[in-house]
């Protein structure tokens, strides 16, 4: 079989090559396509092609990908967490530093100096007491969202001296495991705010994080205190931002996003979304984002979804292989079980793992099964989609 894969995005050329060309049909012009690989495409209010198997987001954050669309239709959306962490960490530590130290302004400030280099030293040495900064050791910062970015922000502020607090209630066991035993973990957010010198925010966009920094947050904060957004910039309510900022009642604000009311201020550092813009980062994710499609529709291999389970199980020798995706309800496995021993089919081996309200069960039957059988799990109430994965 040929698995067919259409690239929304331009997509590093290192992950594509893991798909082996005897097996996969990859291009932005590919037709009926098995999978959708994007970076920043947005899938809002686009159709889902009827032979879309799984959707791989090289990339961390899937605000652009209707989840619900496709959860609905039992279609596994990848995303690829930690992928650009390194990089995404990079930069909020230069944004700690532009911040800390005014940098922005003074080499503007800088490159405007005209004249002998007599002259511009005397400017220098009378202009640069307005960029006075402050230096890390002993200050305090606070990072939201201890996933695979917040724990290395978490971890390398610690080594820059920075006295570092956490708030995460839904910190992974994994990522709690990596995080330096200097990070202090709290349990309230507000006890962060009051504290933090600089507030660094690592979380998704969704509805529960969308102006999560408001201005009642803000109003808790030190007005000498930064603010830095490399995640998604309605994470910050930008209207509070600036009515603090034009207070002076905020120190500052450093993202990745600019805007019409940010560009122009004071206080303001906006870069062009460079977080996960190196070319590692953009090969660790396009890598992960192929590996993750190819398990799956060779095996059915679950990993990385924001909306299906985790699923891995080896494969039976000499077995069919069904995934199937539905509901988190009671007897799905009990219906499914039943109608494969009705037909005289034998199960080799079954696994059946659920996130929330969606489940995925995978199955692996002694020799071939037949459409008839196929199509009766289809028509068992609550199955969003049946996938035959030969061996």
């Amino acid at each position: 079989m040929t698995f067919r894969i259409q690239t929304l995005n331009a997509i590093s050329p290192l992950g594509l090559k893991h798909f082996p060309e005897s097996a996969y049909e990859v291009g932005n012009d590919v037709e009926a396509p098995h999978a959708l690989l994007l970076r920043s495409a947005n899938l809002h209010d686009v159709g889902i092609p009827d032979t879309v198997e799984a959707v791989a987001r090289a990339g961390a954050g899937t605000n652009n990908i209707p989840i619900a669309d496709y959860s609905a239709q039992g279609i596994p959306v990848f995303n690829t967490p930690g992928a650009n962490a390194n990089a995404v960490k990079e930069l909020t530590l230069a944004g700690i530093f532009l911040a800390a130290r005014n940098i922005i302004d003074g080499a503007a400030f800088a490159h405007r100096l005209t004249g002998t280099a007599a002259e511009m030293n005397e400017a220098v040495e009378k202009g640069k007491k307005q960029f006075v900064g402050f230096e890390l050791p002993g200050r305090t910062l606070a990072v939201i969202g201890l996933g695979a970015i917040g724990v290395e922000v978490a971890n390398s502020a610690c080594a820059l001296g920075m006295k570092v607090m956490g708030y995460d209630p839904q910190v992974t066991v994994d990522n709690a495991w990596k995080l330096s035993s200097h990070v202090e973990r709290v349990t309230s957010p507000e006890q962060m705010y009051r504290q933090a010198d600089i507030v660094t925010v690592h979380v998704p966009l969704i509805d529960e994080t969308r102006g999560m920094v408001g201005a009642d947050q803000i109003a808790l904060m030190k007005p000498s205190a930064v603010i830095l957004n490399f995640s998604r910039a309605p994470i910050v309510d930008e209207e509070a931002l600036v009515a603090a900022l034009e207070a002076d009642k905020l120190g500052g604000y450093v993202c990745d996003f600019p805007s019409p009311n940010l560009n122009t201020r004071s206080k303001c550092v906006t870069l062009p979304h460079l977080g996960a813009s190196t070319y590692e980062a953009e090969e660790n994710c396009a890598l992960m984002a192929v590996d993750q499609l190819r398990d799956y529709l060779e095996n059915g291999i679950i990993r990385n979804s924001v909306n299906f389970p985790t699923i891995d199980l080896p494969r039976s020798a000499g077995s069919t292989r069904l995934g199937i995706a539905h509901s988190n309800v009671p007897n799905m496995v009990g219906q499914i079980s039943a109608l494969l021993a009705e037909a005289g089919l034998n199960i080799a081996d079954l696994l059946n793992r659920s996130k929330n309200e969606l489940a995925y069960t995978l199955v692996d039957v002694e020799g071939s099964i037949p459409q008839a059988v196929i199509d009766e799990i289809r028509t068992i109430a609550e199955v969003l989609s049946v996938r035959v994965i030969a061996s």
